[in-house]
């Protein structure tokens, strides 16, 4: 194996000990040959001198065995090895806690609250390539959606399927807190975080969410608060005697306990009235949640064998040309 280059089918280098057999069986050729006029004495040929081109002819046989060999090689598929680097990128331990109670219907924002918090949110995510990311759901109670995970394409999966009335209503603001605080407290990572989207009060569930700030606190984790909602009254969805119709209702969002939990863990809390404002503030937390983390970096393996195979490619033109161009005339 040569240094920085390994090959992905090496059986195939066996072959190259045809290469010295081919030229053992071309040497035994060459003494075995015999003289198509045989005379008594070669006297009269002593000063004749052999020509160049006797010589060049079996330079041709090299030109075959080397093209050989080097097609051999390619067979073998050479790869530029394995690399790795040592390097600093940004990455953080985050978990989204999303509400998804009834109230997260209401169509203030297009289509409406979840479905605009869902996309929001898959924004952010592709934004964010090195970190680990988890989904906490929660309404009258909590769960995991997904654990914290690099495969972005699996959490962005499990993100499609949440909707409203997956668990009992309600909002369970402090459950939600303690489920996202349980999967970032052995964390190692530099940063750790929770956002926590929400657009109702705290009204359901066994944990304070004072406390889980707490204990999120304890643990060094930093939390963002999203308060989602219009100012004033929204159309909810309602089931009617004539089917589901939308009415407005009063938005109630308790920024006070809200912006207390932010602040106690040292983030912050944010208010967003629409879709275009959702976005920014996740943009905003983007920007405050840039930290650098030593990771290495592996590079691909990439193919050596195309330039082998021409240059095989080549040497057999040149022989061919050579024999039947220049060679002609000796068998």
């Amino acid at each position: 194996m040569l240094k920085g280059i390994t090959f992905a089918q090496p059986h195939y280098l066996y072959l190259l000990i045809l290469v010295p057999a081919l030229v053992a069986w071309y040497i035994f050729r060459l003494s075995k040959n015999d003289a198509d006029l045989r005379i008594s004495s070669t006297a009269g040929f002593d000063g004749i001198r052999k020509s160049l081109k006797i010589y060049f002819y079996h330079g041709l046989f090299a030109l075959r065995m080397m093209a050989v060999a080097l097609l051999i090689i390619a067979l073998a598929r050479p790869q530029s090895s394995l690399s790795r680097q040592d390097i600093k990128v940004e990455g953080i331990d985050i978990v989204l806690a999303i509400d998804i109670s009834g109230s997260m219907l209401a169509q203030d924002f297009k289509p409406d609250r979840l479905e605009a918090a869902k996309d929001v949110a898959s924004e952010f995510i592709d934004g964010r390539p090195d970190d680990r990311i988890g989904l906490v759901i929660f309404s009258g109670e909590s769960f995991t959606q997904c654990p914290l995970t690099t495969d972005h394409a699996v959490l962005k999966n499990l993100f499609r399927d949440i909707k409203s009335g997956m668990i009992n209503d309600g909002t369970a603001l402090g459950d939600g807190l303690a489920t996202a605080v349980s999967h970032l407290r052995t964390s190692t990572a530099i940063s750790k975080v929770i956002i926590l989207l929400t657009d109702g009060v705290n009204n359901a569930g066994a944990v304070d969410p004072g406390s889980a700030a707490e204990i999120a606190k304890l643990y060094g984790i930093r939390i963002y608060t999203i308060g989602v909602g219009t100012t004033g009254m929204a159309p909810y969805p309602v089931q009617t005697p004539f089917g589901m119709q939308l009415q407005p209702m009063p938005v109630e969002i308790d920024e006070a306990l809200l912006r207390n939990v932010s602040a106690l863990t040292d983030g912050k809390y944010f208010r967003a009235t629409n879709n275009a404002k959702l976005r920014n503030v996740y943009h905003e937390i983007d920007k405050l949640e840039k930290s650098k983390i030593d990771v290495t970096e592996f590079h691909k393996k990439s193919e050596k064998y195309l330039p082998l195979a021409l240059i095989a490619m080549a040497l057999f033109i040149i022989e061919l040309l050579a024999r039947y161009l220049y060679f002609r005339n000796i068998p």
